[in-house]
């Protein structure tokens, strides 16, 4: 797609602020700032400039928003990250908690020729390691099956783990361990206002809803 030139900075400013729009409607320039780990006078800056060039909406109190054609770009950059995530993963035997920080450095600087091969390589996936949609080369986000927390489910409940809504490094690894990975069956064998215990494969493990919350479903019908 034709895009201004921007720089790397600017193109993850708009990828996370999609991803926060995602979860949230309108980001919070607090949220913002949490989520890219800098101070909220550099997030204000930054915000600055980019409506300035017509690729955020920002109301005072009420946040920001990404218009039509940040959002494009946004796409672009996710579609790049997910497919980079997905062939380090299958094709140079990289785990799901280290696939994040490459494919980080990788975003940015591979052409649209690059994308493409490594999405016919990979049969035009739909789906990273984590679950995260892959936007098509159209950028269309993929159909997805109505999703829900493990941590809103009742005991006693049966799901598939389909998504997993975090990159913290520990969690991910921590997962892997228990066997807590996207296409797991599972069930909720118990829960208290502290967090949930899940059975898996005969074992059972107990997640605080801190790292539950990060754990998305799709329940047996």
């Amino acid at each position: 797609m034709n895009k201004p030139r921007l720089s790397e900075s600017q193109e993850d400013y708009l990828k996370e602020i999609y991803k926060l729009e995602e979860l949230n409607g309108r980001v919070g320039m607090q949220d913002l700032a949490k989520r890219l780990d800098v101070r909220p006078a550099s997030v204000t800056g930054m915000v600055k400039k980019l409506v300035q060039v017509q690729l955020v909406e920002h109301e005072p109190y009420k946040g920001v928003r990404l218009t039509d054609v940040g959002e494009k770009i946004a796409l672009e950059v996710l579609r790049h990250h997910r497919l980079l995530e997905l062939y380090l993963a299958n094709h140079l035997n990289y785990t799901w908690d280290e696939i994040h920080e490459e494919a980080e450095r990788l975003e940015h600087v591979i052409s649209e020729k690059f994308e493409a091969a490594i999405a016919e390589l990979m049969d035009h996936p739909t789906h990273d390691p984590h679950g995260d949609p892959i936007p098509s080369a159209d950028l269309k986000i993929p159909e997805t099956p109505d999703l829900k927390p493990v941590s809103s489910l009742k005991a006693g409940s049966f799901s598939t783990i389909r998504r997993v809504m975090t990159q913290d490094k520990d969690i991910l690894n921590m997962l892997s361990r228990l066997n807590l990975i996207v296409n797991r069956d599972i069930q909720v064998a118990g829960k208290d206002s502290s967090g949930v215990r899940l059975k898996v494969d005969e074992q059972q493990y107990f997640l605080p809803l801190s790292i539950a919350n990060f754990i998305f479903v799709e329940c047996d019908s």
